[in-house]
């Protein structure tokens, strides 16, 4: 695969920085490699997905290109996600590439998202290849919990791949989905574990993407609600640090360690919205709760770059000021593609 790039750096000269029409500056790209995963997160798809036939799939080179097209239009931090980016066969590829575009163009940072079960085999190969952090979704220390909530898996699997992290000097954060009854009662357990290793926790409400196989109102669970009960017997300090995220952040004093909330039913934090997201079909979603879509796949394939780069155009025209997720009892999922498809 062709491991060039433009000899930009940042922004490549004639290019436009991607700016949306309420003056957000784009610049960080959630790239998704696959909507397959090896596990089946009840909160994540249904017990017998229908996943994407491999032929719908954007190449390794392709997503390359892609990458490289944000690159030049400013985008300085690139996130590979999935289903579970791991298992797609020969990602390292993908992932090697970006990497050496670290430094060497305006590109700052590329980082992964993970179940952390393929870990073992990758966490030094990803840390060779210039990512310094992954995040680790985990919303329970209880095996049996665990086995029920992703259908099946084995926590010892996980807990074994951020050991391997660990050790390749990668620094991890744990992602934790609060769920309604799940692990509502285990959160403080969780944060104390996480903290105790080192490694900050997010914490994130569930959000309606999707048909599962339960009702959202059932799984969703109020982080202020969350919050208020932490303070109760701990300290929570607020913090200004950013991450690249949505995530606000906080000190926990009896910890010691950071913790960050995702809130995006009970404090919408649209308003800073920094990202847009690339499905591993190419399609690009410039928010993660709305429809609205354009066909990056068909455009490199059909125009090559120029008709990408006037897509991304049209992107920053149509992004949208905010999502309106709604999971009370009785509403309609407006967005019914998984999270798995969309890639987070």
């Amino acid at each position: 695969m062709d491991g060039s790039i433009s000899n930009a750096t940042g922004t490549a000269a004639g290019q436009r920085p991607l700016i949306d029409h309420f003056g957000r500056h784009i610049t960080y790209l959630r790239l998704s490699v696959t909507d397959r995963c090896d596990l089946r997160c009840v909160y994540c798809m249904k017990a017998r997905p229908d996943f994407l036939p491999k032929s719908e799939l954007l190449t390794l080179e392709e997503l390359t290109q892609l990458g490289d097209a944000f690159i030049r239009r400013g985008v300085t931090k690139i996130r590979v996600t999935g289903g579970e980016p791991l298992v797609r066969r020969d990602v390292m590829t993908l992932i090697e590439n970006l990497g050496a575009r670290i430094g060497t163009t305006g590109l700052e940072e590329v980082c992964l998202t993970t179940n952390a079960t393929q870990l073992p085999r990758f966490a030094g190969q990803l840390a060779a290849a210039g990512v310094k952090r992954i995040n680790v979704s985990l919303d329970t220390l209880d095996e049996a919990t665990f086995a029920r909530l992703t259908r099946g898996g084995k926590l010892a699997d996980t807990l074994a791949g951020i050991d391997a992290a660990d050790a390749a000097g990668l620094k991890v954060k744990i992602n934790t989905v609060a769920l309604k009854d799940d692990n509502e009662h285990s959160l403080r357990e969780l944060i104390t574990w996480a903290h105790g290793r080192g490694f900050d926790l997010t914490l994130i409400e569930i959000m309606p993407l999707g048909e599962v196989d339960a009702a959202r109102s059932d799984q969703f669970l109020s982080l202020a609600q969350v919050k208020a009960e932490l303070e109760q017997d701990w300290t929570l300090t607020p913090l200004t640090d950013k991450t690249g995220g949505p995530a606000r952040y906080w000190r926990v004093g009896e910890t010691g360690g950071r913790l960050g909330l995702i809130t995006p039913l009970t404090e919408n934090f649209c308003a800073g919205c920094n990202r847009v997201r690339l499905t591993c079909t190419g399609q690009l979603y410039m928010c993660l709760g709305r429809n609205g879509r354009l066909d990056l796949r068909a455009a490199l394939r059909e125009g090559g770059l120029e008709a990408v780069d006037a897509l991304l155009d049209e992107a920053m025209a149509l992004k949208p000021q905010a999502h309106d997720f709604d999971v009370s009892a009785g509403a309609a999922t407006e967005v019914g593609r998984t999270m798995a498809h969309t890639g987070g």
